[in-house]
């Protein structure tokens, strides 16, 4: 059974970039708006930005659920729909897909840093963002499921 866990692990080698990358897109934009950033804002005045930014975070606060919705979603239809696509092309279309939902959160912050808020703002989107990226992280139990439920299906159909 080790076995097992640790070629999954090598197999999610590419999903678990994937969220690397994504982090690190995260990384960058703190670190751009705290040694850049200032010369990059372009303030909106204060009641559109009040708006702009309760409309994100309604935005946010509604895309956590609806990422894990969507990812149920695609792992059931990982698992059941037809093709020769392999589990491994399969779970990474999802890691991907939740991924960018997640990092898209941290680009609300920026948005609204640009936008001229302060750093408050950027810190509470990003957060929330990394949150997302860990709350959705390539599973070595979900890919096994599709693997499972391919073979099984592959089985079936002989």
């Amino acid at each position: 059974m080790p076995r097992t866990s640790e070629s999954s692990s090598k197999t999610l080698l590419l999903h678990w970039f994937v969220v690397g990358v994504m982090a690190a897109l995260l990384v960058v934009s703190l670190v751009f708006c705290n040694t850049k950033g200032l010369a990059f804002q372009q303030p909106l005045p204060e009641h559109d930005r009040i708006l702009l930014r309760t409309i994100l975070y309604v935005v946010a606060i509604l895309t956590l659920p609806l990422t894990n919705l969507i990812r149920h979603i695609q792992l059931r239809l990982n698992q059941t729909m037809p093709g020769d696509k392999s589990a491994k092309s399969r779970y990474l279309l999802t890691v991907l897909v939740s991924a960018i939902f997640s990092v898209s959160i941290g680009g609300y912050g920026l948005l609204m840093y640009l936008r001229g808020d302060g750093f408050n703002t950027l810190y509470i989107f990003t957060w929330v963002s990394a949150l997302g990226l860990y709350l959705y992280r390539p599973k070595a139990d979900e890919y096994q499921s599709i693997v499972s439920a391919l073979t099984e299906r592959e089985s079936e159909a002989d």
